[in-house]
């Protein structure tokens, strides 16, 4: 067989070959289109309810070495310790720290009736290094002016 006739044959097989190949074929079915998005919703602002003031049972502390802080109420303490480094309001409650050195003084007043005065009703002192509590005679004791 002549080269020229070789080259033809071998392209021929080399085209029938390759036509017997097949792309391996997927059973799964196509992705579904993309839906639209839901539509967006904007609620307007709406003004925050009015804060209740209503009286609780507040739980007194009664620790030794408080007593002039325990019942006392802000302007007292501000006597006693000085100017608060943090004044919180939240409801009925109110919540003076004082700071130093030596403590960090949270004190929590609330009402003992309703409409009263907010008065000192419980203590927590901590270190303000890191935060590990400390007694808290020893602390107003600390802060006291």
């Amino acid at each position: 067989m002549p080269k020229f006739t070789r080259l033809i044959a071998a392209s021929a097989l080399s085209i029938a070959l390759t036509a017997c190949v097949s792309t391996p074929r997927s059973n799964t079915a196509p992705p579904p289109p993309p839906r639209d998005p839901a539509p967006v919703v904007i609620t307007p602002p709406t003004r925050p309810p009015a804060p209740v003031q209503s009286f609780r049972g507040a739980e007194i502390m009664q620790v030794p070495g408080l007593e002039q802080v325990i019942r006392a109420n802000a302007r007292s303490l501000e006597a006693q310790f000085g100017t608060p480094q943090l004044n919180v309001r939240e409801g009925d409650m109110r919540k003076l720290q004082f700071a130093g050195p030596a403590c960090v003084l949270d004190i929590f007043l609330y009402p003992l009736a309703q409409g009263a005065q907010p008065v000192a009703t419980w203590v927590e002192a901590r270190r303000a290094s890191d935060g590990a509590a400390v007694d808290r005679a020893a602390c107003v004791a600390a802060l006291r002016r």
